[in-house]
């Protein structure tokens, strides 16, 4: 089938679901929803249409970004404007049902917003909200508006069109689209997503392998997450662009066995995908094949370290070891053959940068960080959610006007970003835009995007002292200089935060820093003195206090006191 039938097929089906005399109510299905009882509203909704004799279309969609507000319904009544529903309950459901369907009544006082061009008295557009307004949303348009396991509902809003161009170019071209957009990985490292993919191209060697990094493990980070339960049928169309532009034929998904709803709809869309001729043998009749298998690998964290991902994949042991790079996976990777990973994030942004050509998306960002970032948002923060705007937003920005700030009066002491890798951002330094370079150059970094907001009821040396703790459960223990090095800064900082703290003991502090880092065989390793070298830099009056005073500055250390022993 070409794909202008399979494309008005689509369309079809979405304009006869759009224009249908019955109602559409659809439900924000994903794991934050979850958590808060989508699933109960779920069934009040089928229990108060059943009640009421209303034939309704119900669909489920994936998380908007608003996990502040889930679980969030939306209805949409024939040639009426689609409007939004935010912490709706199973106890709201009947009345809501009642007033709205039956009745006429929008209840405003429900109500989030609208979404489209039409408007309703009393009810701001959903877009306009404080949270959306400022964002730029490229890889999230879809997410939370169509369902994600219908493929239909992709292809009608510009879904696989990038890969359509694809196939129609030579991949050097596809390549050199790339290089010009300027798209570095979105998975921590940032390296030039065109010069890697070059890199295993031009390296000898059948067959190639293309990975996606699925392993989110980051703690607070969920924008992976958000995608691939939203849109999963975005990161399977950079997937085959990428596929196409090395050379690769087989590729597999790598996602820790926890992601249930995540694998579930990958699993519907390759299914979708392969029925349409969209992935597997001569896709539409191009000659270019490729094949893709989701592999369920170990919840290790390591395992998201992309050569411990591949030594997962080969079944070298049952958590992933990372390897000393060089040589790096595009040169000897899955297999011993040339092999590209990407990460989820990187994969979403390429049929935009195929569809609008890479200049479009050059245009969109700074200098040296081109495009958009996806931002999960959690700890201390009013609107906890996900986020997208533009590089070069600033973090006050973020952190204030997008999520609302720091709630029950309380001020914002340090930002974490994702990964226990990074060096903490104090709150003097929250000015910085957010792009890769001016994070880096202060000590941190952008990291795969979570940002956990910790306001100054919280004592930083206990923060460290967890991210360290967590490094030393989740390493693999390959490099003597991480394992000893890590569990020594751990040792140091327990006895520290346990009233057991020694003058000499920042003198260690400082020696541990800067020795392990440069001799760790991993990035995680590496990274790990890095909150503690936060600490040092930022916040030396506390961790004195702690060593000196017997206190703990914010009443959270037991063994601690508040105020100075005397």
């Amino acid at each position: 089938m070409t794909f202008d039938k399979i494309q008005a097929q689509a369309t079809s089906e979405w304009e006869a679901l759009n224009h249908s005399n019955k109602p559409i109510i659809l439900i924000g299905i994903a794991t934050c929803s979850q958590k808060v009882g989508a699933l109960a509203v779920l069934e009040a909704i089928k229990s108060a249409l059943a009640k009421n004799n209303i034939e309704a279309t119900i669909t489920q969609v994936g998380c908007i970004g608003l996990c502040y507000a889930e679980p969030l319904v939306d209805i949409i009544k024939p040639n009426r404007p689609r409007i939004s529903y935010g912490s709706v309950t199973p106890e709201i459901v009947p009345q809501l049902i009642e007033d709205y369907l039956i009745n006429g009544n929008p209840r405003p006082d429900l109500a989030l917003g609208t979404i489209g061009d039409d408007s309703i008295d009393g009810i701001p557009k959903l877009f306009e909200l404080p949270m959306l307004k400022p964002q730029m949303r490229l890889l999230l348009r879809r997410c939370g508006i169509i369902d994600p396991e219908n493929i239909n509902h992709y292809i009608v809003n510009n879904g696989y069109s990038g890969l359509v161009k694809a196939l129609g170019m030579t991949p050097e071209e596809v390549i050199a689209q790339v290089k010009k957009s300027g798209l570095r990985g979105r998975g921590g490292a940032g390296f030039p997503t065109g010069l890697k993919w070059e890199s295993c191209r031009g390296t000898p060697g059948e067959p190639k392998y293309f990975i996606c990094n699925a392993a989110e493990g980051d703690v607070g980070s969920f924008v992976d997450r958000t995608l691939l339960e939203g849109d999963p049928h975005s990161v399977l169309e950079g997937m085959l662009i990428g596929a196409y532009a090395i050379g690769a034929g087989e590729g597999y998904i790598y996602i820790h066995s926890e992601s249930a709803l995540a694998i579930e709809r990958l699993e519907t869309a390759l299914k979708q995908a392969s029925e349409k001729g969209l992935v597997g043998d001569n896709i539409l009749g191009s000659g270019f094949s490729f094949h893709i298998k989701i592999w369920q690998g170990d919840e290790a964290y390591i395992c998201g370290e992309e050569t411990a991902l591949i030594s997962s994949i080969e079944g070298k042991r049952e958590v992933g070891i990372p390897r000393i790079r060089p040589p790096y996976p595009a040169q000897v990777g899955l297999w011993s053959k040339p092999t590209c990973v990407n990460n989820v994030e990187t994969l979403a942004n390429v049929p935009h940068i195929i569809e609008k050509t890479g200049d479009w998306y050059a245009g969109i960002g700074t200098e040296r960080s081109k495009g958009t970032k996806l931002f999960s948002l959690s700890g201390n923060i009013a609107r906890p959610g996900v986020v997208e705007v533009p590089f070069g937003m600033t973090l006050r920005r973020l952190v204030e006007e997008i999520g609302g700030g720091i709630p029950d009066g309380r001020k914002l002491k340090v930002i974490q970003p994702a990964g226990v890798m990074l060096g903490l951002i104090p709150a003097s330094l929250i000015d910085q835009p957010l792009d890769f370079d001016a994070l880096t150059k202060i000590g941190s970094g952008l990291g795969s995007g979570g940002l956990i907001v910790i306001d100054d009821s919280a004592c930083i040396v206990n923060v460290a002292h967890s991210l360290v703790s967590f490094a030393c459960n989740e390493m693999c223990g390959k490099c003597s200089i991480g394992r000893l090095g890590t569990k020594q800064l751990l040792v140091i900082l327990e006895n520290i935060i346990n009233g057991k703290g020694r003058p000499q003991d920042i003198d260690l502090l400082t020696e541990l820093t800067e020795a392990v880092s440069p001799g760790a065989l991993c990035p995680l390793c590496g990274g790990v003195p890095s909150p503690t070298r936060s600490i040092l830099q930022h916040f030396r009056d506390e961790l004195e206090a702690h060593i000196k005073e017997h206190r703990c500055p914010a009443n959270v250390c037991q063994g601690l006191s508040e105020t100075p022993k005397s």
